[in-house]
């Protein structure tokens, strides 16, 4: 009998983590009504010289410039995987790729150059902002 409830426990704790782990939770979502928008004006001179590499295609200064961004966290418009692309805002003074980024997405054209999807993020993706040309 105590190997019974041993299982049965076990299988409750298993059960509550994955509820826990799949049920999405209403502060992890930034929906795309709710994001906050950025004129170019108002970008830091780095993200809009970042901005300026995405649109001409490169060169980029890293390695990982480029990589698909999965938006795990779902804060911004779901798309399929590929859809977003990744690129580092530097961040003056930082000893690596600091918290700055550009996602881009395809949009439209399927081309992050010509797309005119783009958001910033001053804090390593906790808040998106949308970039308004």
């Amino acid at each position: 009998m105590p190997t019974f409830f041993l299982i049965l426990r076990r299988l409750w704790l298993v059960l509550a983590c994955t509820l826990l782990l799949c049920v999405p939770q209403a502060h992890a979502f930034q929906r795309n009504a709710d994001l906050e928008e950025i004129k170019l004006a108002e970008l830091p001179p780095e993200a809009l010289q970042t901005l300026r590499r995405i649109q001409r295609g490169g060169p980029f200064p890293y390695r990982r410039d480029g990589i698909v961004f999965q938006n795990r966290e779902r804060r911004l418009p779901i798309k399929s995987r590929g859809y977003y692309r990744e690129y580092t805002v530097p961040t003056p003074g930082a000893q690596d790729r600091g918290a700055r980024r550009i996602i881009a997405g395809q949009g439209s054209t399927g081309d992050v150059r010509t797309s005119g999807e783009y958001y910033y993020t001053p804090d390593h993706y906790k808040r998106f902002l949308l970039i308004r040309e």
